[in-house]
């Protein structure tokens, strides 16, 4: 049992909450509120400064899933994978390597869904499938308590729903579980018990089927009206020329001998916003990663994109510089710990960190949009001491700042609260009126698929 009653520190404040054996909690917070330090105290790497009670598991017996842990596992993965430390030969690691071989063959992995993929290289697999391989791994290693972050983010419909009947499962057979979500929508019926964290300080809120409880939630997560100016656009649409930003014909993409799409023909005019959607695995990531020159088989494919056949001797650069894009893989990929206001800057120059003096003009520009996702005050923190909600919104802003003709959003709210959410997609919709970018979304949630979406593909 987790017992805590009166603990005061500089960035958590509990005054009493207690988790009982097989209980299922669901702390509920904004990004930037502290829930990153919920999981510190609960692995006991929380340095308490004053607390009456504190009853906690040993170390080893919590497991927890996050952003940060999936994003660390990551850059060790590859790290270890650097053509330094590994042998020509090597594969690579797989996913099966982060699970016990005497439990390779467990049933929990197919409840999981990933039965198919443990021979796939952990660096290829998606971020909702990397998620789901460390919640095994806790699971195997011996973990009671299971801390999960945002654990519904970025999975499609079936997949939600698998992992949450799975998550259920281990809930009647022992285990404690506890949800950091960002939206009351990703809440599961079966979580019944909610406390909300702002600022530092968790209250517990009550029963989710309790009519106050959602009277509470309600007064928590009223919407703040915006009313901070909409940063001006660097170049206008008028200045391009091409009847489509995106041709692809027939197009086709295969690795090791399985298709991840073949016969694809997309087409996309100037302002002709266009919604991708499609189960996980689909190849939704693939076709952005061909449209960006992100995927080496653009050059084997017809395709063009914003007036440039792809290897008819331009470079990735020529692409994109008139190319704003979000997606997890960026995100996994901007390692580089700069300011804030570097990071967004960056989108100017289509680099991951920055290499050359920006202009007073760009740092203007960047400053309006660092005020309009509410992070102008941090301009000069870090990147990697954001939490990963803000983190997200930085590179939103950063694909944004050179007002690009086409702007790539894979997934581009994943682990943003219910209100930055819909600050994210009413930017879009503002985006919209302004017919200057044209924007290609990749999304799971019914919820964001906007009427400005004209055109939708399906993989």
């Amino acid at each position: 049992m987790i017992n805590i009653v009166n603990l005061a520190h500089e960035k958590l404040t509990i005054d009493h909450w207690q988790i009982r054996n097989n209980e299922s909690w669901c702390v509920l917070g904004r990004n930037g509120s502290g829930k990153q330090y919920i999981d510190q105290l609960l692995t006991g790497d929380l340095q308490i400064d004053k607390v009456d009670q504190l009853t906690l598991p040993s170390k080893e017996k919590v497991g927890i899933i996050s952003f940060e842990a999936q994003q660390q596992t990551y850059e060790n993965t590859l790290a270890m994978e650097a053509p330094d430390y590994v042998d020509a030969n090597d594969v690579g690691t797989k996913a099966q390597d982060f699970l016990p071989q005497d439990r390779w063959n467990d049933p929990l992995i197919s409840e999981f869904g990933l039965s198919h993929r443990m021979q796939t290289r952990y660096i290829q697999l998606s971020t909702g499938e990397s998620r789901k391989l460390l919640i095994l791994q806790a699971i195997f290693s011996g973990a009671e308590l299971l801390i999960c972050d945002n654990p519904f983010d970025s999975l499609d419909v079936q997949s939600c729903e698998t992992l949450s009947n799975a998550l259920a499962r281990l809930s009647h057979t022992g285990f404690t579980i506890v949800l950091m979500l960002s939206n009351r929508q990703d809440i599961p019926k079966w979580c019944n018990n909610i406390a909300f964290i702002e600022r530092g300080r968790v209250d517990v809120i009550g029963q989710l089927d309790d009519i106050e409880t959602k009277n509470q939630l309600d007064a928590l997560l009223s919407p703040v009206p915006d009313h901070i100016p909409w940063p001006e656009n660097i170049q206008q649409l008028s200045d391009y020329n091409h009847p489509y930003l995106v041709k692809l014909n027939k197009g086709t993409v295969h690795y090791g001998g399985v298709n991840v799409f073949e016969d694809l023909d997309v087409e996309i005019k100037p302002l002709q916003h266009t919604l991708i959607t499609g189960a996980n695995g689909s190849g939704k990531s693939t076709l952005m990663q061909l449209i960006t020159g992100d995927c080496p088989q653009c050059y084997s494919n017809d395709i063009h994109v914003l007036g440039y056949k792809r290897g008819s001797g331009e470079t990735i650069w020529d692409v994109k510089k008139n190319m704003g894009i979000v997606s997890s893989e960026l995100h996994r990929q901007y390692r580089v710990n700069g300011e804030l206001l570097t990071v967004v800057l960056s989108g100017f120059y289509d680099s991951i960190g920055m290499y050359q003096q920006a202009t007073a003009h760009e740092v203007n520009i960047a400053q309006q949009w660092l005020e309009k996702i509410g992070l102008l005050d941090q301009q000069k923190s870090l990147f990697q001491s954001l939490s990963y909600g803000e983190q997200r919104l930085a590179l939103i802003a950063r694909a944004l700042v050179k007002s690009p003709y086409l702007l790539i959003l894979d997934e581009p709210t994943q682990g943003l609260d219910e209100l930055n959410r819909h600050r994210v997609l009413n930017f879009l919709e503002h985006l919209a009126t302004q017919q200057h970018s044209t924007m290609l979304l990749v999304s799971h949630r019914r919820d964001e698929f906007l009427p400005i979406f004209e055109q939708h593909i399906t993989l």
